[in-house]
């Protein structure tokens, strides 16, 4: 594309639009029937390479687990272990075992567990309160708690001691603190009850810079936007104002990209489209392409999600997401239906933190993460959430997380994006 301006000659103005407008309508309808391809740099990672995790995440590894791109790497369960006799543990160090957060959330992560129970335990679990006295056998309760694959394949409990989050000593004295377990739960404040606790409710103004961080980041990104990069051009060269020739782009991605034989999203295209026009290498997860996100995404703010879901690409997308939605990863062997559909935790509490389901999750990304304060965008919080279950992360222009964020897409059809916006 370089080459071809250069041949054109840079002092050519109504050659220089004529190429602008080429490269508009190539932009705004990313192979569109009819339409010219947007120019697009197809070598290499969107992301920078080797891949490192970020500055502050744990920087823990686990080689011997799932990951989302390896998926035979975790061993399957064993078979039940006998337990002759009764389990004869120490119930307080159990109990301790079991409100510790330290072994990957602890169980008060998923249930409440008696009178004793600290504040703001989960739900996606069933109440153990009374456990004790509901007649399982220390064999099955050493086994659940071991790896409850070997009564349910696809639990989605932890196989605490297969996984190495817990010895045998220590299972053992786990299950002598469950079988002490025989009264109902009493709480010392009423949000600690997670069947009562009150849903959150966003009603920050995602818009107001001094609510939301993130929203400073819109005057950045447009500036951008018009910034002549290294080719002598600007985004603005070609696309003049974007309020008008991206009105209804990023509300319609991400979408499949035949040249790259997946689905393209919004920050791997600023990245390979800007390297291809203007030079610049604005790679994914960096200030520069995470600020044009954030721009590209508030012109679109209240304009319906309206991908398109009927071509065959889309399809095998979807049946793609749809596995990998089912795949069990990390130490913790989780699979993003555990967490996030009603049928097993998602409209529920993990301690304090509410789980929601597909829908509507998508929306306001990018966001500012209260918890980390810093804008990320969708991919970066697919990684976070693999991390967080202790599986290796992929490089945010994995095709799996482009799968990922198309199904999410999808499952929010028809609501309006609400980017950038704020959460926890």
């Amino acid at each position: 594309m370089l080459r071809l301006l250069e041949r054109i000659g840079r002092g050519t103005a109504t050659a220089v639009a004529a190429l602008g407008a080429l490269l508009a309508l190539g932009a705004a309808e990313t192979g569109a029937q009819g339409k010219p391809p947007a120019p697009l740099h197809l070598e290499g990672s969107a992301a920078p390479m080797p891949w490192a995790r970020y500055k502050g995440w744990n920087k823990a590894t686990w080689d011997t687990y799932n990951t989302l791109a390896q998926r035979d790497l975790t061993k399957p369960a064993g078979k039940e272990i006998e337990i002759k006799g009764s389990i004869d543990g120490d119930a307080k160090k159990g109990k301790d075992l079991s409100f510790s957060r330290a072994r990957g959330g602890g169980c008060l992560s998923c249930h409440v567990m008696g009178p004793e129970t600290l504040e703001l335990p989960g739900n996606v679990g069933p109440d153990l309160s009374e456990i004790g006295k509901q007649g399982r056998t220390d064999q099955w309760l050493y086994n659940y708690v071991y790896d409850p694959r070997v009564y349910n394949a696809e639990s989605s409990m932890p196989p605490w001691g297969a996984h190495g989050l817990y010895t045998e000593a220590e299972i053992r004295d786990i299950v002598a603190f469950l079988k002490s377990l025989a009264t109902p739960a009493t709480y010392k404040n009423a949000l600690d009850d997670p069947t009562k606790r009150p849903l959150p409710v966003e009603d920050r103004d995602g818009l107001d810079p001094f609510v939301n961080p993130a929203a400073e980041r819109i005057d950045p990104g447009e500036k951008l936007f018009a910034a002549v990069g290294r080719a002598g051009k600007a985004c603005a060269t070609c696309h003049g104002d974007a309020k008008k020739t991206f009105a209804e782009w990023a509300n319609t991605m991400p979408r499949w990209e035949p040249r790259l034989k997946r689905m393209l999203g919004v920050e791997e295209f600023v990245y390979r489209h800007a390297r291809a026009t203007t030079g610049e290498s604005y790679l994914m997860q960096s200030a520069e392409n995470t600020d044009l996100s954030v721009f590209l995404r508030f012109v679109v703010h209240g304009k319906a999600t309206r991908v398109d879901t009927t071509s065959a690409e889309a399809k095998a997308s979807l049946e793609r997401a749809r596995v990998l939605s089912t795949v069990k990863v990390g130490q913790l062997n989780f699979a993003c239906v555990d967490c996030h559909t009603p049928e097993k935790g998602a409209l529920k509490w993990i301690r304090g933190q509410y789980l929601g389901e597909p829908k509507g999750q998508i929306t306001h990304f990018p966001n500012w993460r209260t918890s980390r304060n810093e804008v990320w965008d969708i991919r970066k919080r697919l990684q976070w959430c693999n991390v967080q279950v202790r599986a290796n992360e992929l490089p945010p222009d994995a095709p799996e997380y482009a799968d990922l964020e198309f199904y999410l897409t999808v499952a929010s059809q028809g609501m309006p994006w609400e980017a950038p916006n704020i959460r926890h």
